[in-house]
């Protein structure tokens, strides 16, 4: 594996976007959504760094399942949402790669009442998007190559790696 983003950088860019988030809301509360799994570790470092009133919670949205490096059919678990009316949300995700997931659950968040429902995600991958879709806040735009690390992973393995590596074989052999 070739590291692309070393650990160092990443929890710098954490700090710089959880202030950005910070400035902008201004001390109102803010109602924190991430996009289970990948989301753990940068949601984690991000809502530690923030000085806001906060609530987190966790959904399920996925088209990628066991050892396939291509998406499938989306779907979304959002049953457990509790009522958004008038909440000022952020999503926070591990990556933009098509923008169809984020998309959809961005669509229905505001469809449940949202406020505002702004994006945070850690990588942006470049030449992927299948959807025009711009997250608010991104960490970092990444080339189109497979990446595990920092929550990211190739069938549920690499995900507890500190840094952002480029999996050259998706077989994870080689």
């Amino acid at each position: 594996m070739q590291i692309l983003i070393p650990a160092d950088q990443i929890a710098h860019r954490v700090r710089e976007l959880a202030d950005q988030i910070a400035r902008e809301q201004q001390g109102r509360p803010i109602f924190i959504i991430g996009v289970l799994t990948g989301c753990l570790i940068f949601l984690a470092d991000l809502v530690r760094q923030l000085d806001l009133p906060l609530q987190i919670h966790l959904v399920q949205a996925s088209s990628y399942r066991g050892a396939v490096t291509v998406p499938g059919q989306l779907q979304l678990r959002l049953d457990t949402l509790p009522d958004l009316t008038g909440r000022e949300v952020l999503l926070v995700d591990d990556i933009l790669d098509t923008g169809q997931t984020l998309s959809k659950v961005v669509d229905e968040l505001r469809r449940r009442g949202a406020a505002s429902v702004r994006v945070a995600v850690l990588l942006r991958k470049e030449g992927r998007q299948q959807v025009v879709f711009e997250p608010d806040y991104i960490g970092f735009c990444i080339p189109d190559a497979f990446v595990v690390g920092y929550g990211l992973d190739y069938n549920d393995e690499y995900r507890h790696l500190p840094y952002i590596a480029v999996l050259s074989h998706p077989s994870g052999r080689g």
